[in-house]
């Protein structure tokens, strides 16, 4: 039997989906993404959310502002579409390199996602002009039918939005943030080049059961929801694939303890302390350790068309146990040990 590495160091890597929220919340949080990756891609989704260019560049300058004076961490934007989204500010903003990408909320689909768009038939000519300028297209892939059951609304979206969309508009680079399901992990693996997801560790690792365990855990329960087994087993398999269509995307998002657990819990985990960690042992744990960069550091980058880091970062095999509280916040994997280590 080979015997077991003993360190791992991987080109740094990035974060595809992130939540880095505002104000004291942001400077908690930011530094521990910036710690361990070079960029992140930042989600819009704050209140009011960031829908133009001036807003995007300030809340750029928010998030560096939040950062240690040595971080070496580049935050890329993305914008908020709406229905009313103009077209020549939405391409104005990704050419002139305010925004990355532009972010599609369905309307009520997750946390201030209020002012989001209530069809994409309404966002059509934004959508067509991104297309024309090599402007991704990220997406919270979820109905909000009331009638369709919340444990469906991903496969529900594939088949009645994704589909389409993709068909209608072949060019058009479209990434699935935090696939949580078999069909839409088929989906991604089986559609063209354009077309990706990110996943995120909270998915690999639990299942729904998680929600239930022993009473109701509200520090498991995020948007997407958690899906059955089969699912986990299915997006496991993806992430560990190899395929340069997956890629790391945390969706890492942070709330204070109370507001987790209250009448109405907020949605959203703080993987961000153990991200990187949490991953590696679900690559480890499918003997993928071999796959574990191009999915951290290569597959993401090469689809947004940007340049590959080039420090490195390093993990060792020493045991840590998760803190239960950072930041006010309870953070994955809290009380748990890890196996690895990020070096520092």
């Amino acid at each position: 039997m080979d015997a077991q590495p003993q360190t791992l160091t991987i080109r740094r890597p990035d974060d595809w989906h992130c939540h880095l929220r505002d104000g004291a919340m942001l400077r908690a949080v930011a530094p521990s993404t910036a710690q361990v990756f070079a960029r992140a891609i930042v989600m819009p989704n704050l209140q009011p959310p960031v829908t133009t260019i001036a807003a995007a560049a300030a809340y750029r300058e928010r998030i560096l502002a939040a950062l240690p004076d040595d971080a070496r961490f580049t935050p890329l934007m993305t914008g908020y579409l709406t229905d009313d989204s103009d077209p020549a500010e939405v391409v104005r903003g990704y050419e002139t390199g305010v925004w990355a990408a532009a972010k599609l909320y369905p309307a009520h689909a997750t946390t201030n996602s209020a002012h989001g768009v209530t069809s994409v038939a309404h966002i059509r000519p934004v959508l067509e002009a991104m297309q024309r300028a090599g402007m991704p297209l990220l997406i919270h892939g979820e109905v909000t039918d009331p009638a369709v059951d919340i444990f469906d609304r991903e496969a529900v979206f594939v088949d009645r939005v994704a589909t389409p969309l993709i068909r209608d508009l072949p060019e058009l680079k479209v990434v699935l943030e935090h696939i949580t399901t078999e069909e839409a992990a088929t989906f991604v693996a089986d559609g063209p080049a354009t077309l990706a997801a990110t996943i995120t560790p909270q998915h690999l690792h639990l299942n729904r059961n998680a929600l239930f365990a022993g009473g109701i855990r509200p520090h498991a329960y995020c948007l997407p929801v958690l899906k059955r087994e089969r699912h986990r087993a299915a997006v496991r398999r993806a992430a560990t694939s190899g395929s340069a269509k997956f890629f790391l995307g945390t969706d890492s998002a942070p709330h204070a303890v109370g507001a987790k657990e209250s009448g109405c819990g907020c949605a959203g985990i703080f993987n961000a302390p153990v991200a990187l960690e949490s991953y590696l042992a679900v690559f480890e744990a499918e003997g993928a350790i071999d796959r574990f960069e191009a999915f951290a550091s290569e597959h993401g980058a090469r689809f947004y068309g940007l340049p590959l880091n080039e420090g490195v970062v390093t993990l060792v095999r020493e045991a840590q146990d998760v803190s239960e509280r950072t930041a006010e916040v309870v953070p994955f994997h809290a009380g748990e040990r890890l196996a690895w280590r990020v070096a520092a």
